[in-house]
């Protein structure tokens, strides 16, 4: 008996129990949260827009956008996008690229180039799209003015979509 109340304290409202909870199929990171307004005629209307990158860290990776009302419905909303536009990245044995891809995408443009070693030099959303993929040993430069975070995130999709095994 003492043991059955045990048990149904140590579980949650999923039903899981402590320690025992399902990992999600992919990592997340958010980019960029933005407050976004609209003006009617009663006044001002606030909505948030969010930009997610999202990978198993294995070569598997999406950029994704989400807007609404709330911020979590936003989150929610962009990691819908993210799985929906999922890029696989072929990694060589170090996890690293291939070869030196250059990319643009709106006014950001991105050359990632491989290194030796195991570091990811990226700066921006370009490091954290790099990160969810998996990749390993390689070298961004932003070659823009742009602090745009999303289209730096776009720009290294496009990127990531030119590399050949």
């Amino acid at each position: 008996m003492a043991e059955d109340n045990k048990q149904k304290n140590n579980r949650r409202r999923g039903g899981f129990p402590r320690g025992e909870r399902e990992k999600p199929e992919f990592d997340h990171k958010i980019i960029d949260i933005r407050r976004v307004t609209r003006v009617v005629k009663g006044g001002r209307r606030f909505s948030f827009s969010v930009v997610v990158a999202m990978g198993n860290r294995k070569g598997q990776v999406g950029v994704g956008v989400g807007k609404a009302a709330d911020i979590s419905l936003a989150i929610e909303k962009a990691l819908q996008h993210g799985k929906k536009n999922m890029l696989i990245v072929p990694l060589n044995k170090n996890q690293s690229i291939a070869h030196e891809v250059k990319a643009k995408w709106s006014g950001s443009r991105v050359v990632i180039r491989p290194t030796r070693g195991q570091a990811v030099i990226a700066g921006s959303a370009v490091r954290v799209v790099l990160n969810m993929a998996g990749v390993k040993g390689v070298s961004a430069k932003i070659i823009s003015k742009s602090k745009n975070r999303l289209n730096n995130a776009r720009v290294a999709m496009v990127a990531l979509g030119q590399v050949n095994p």
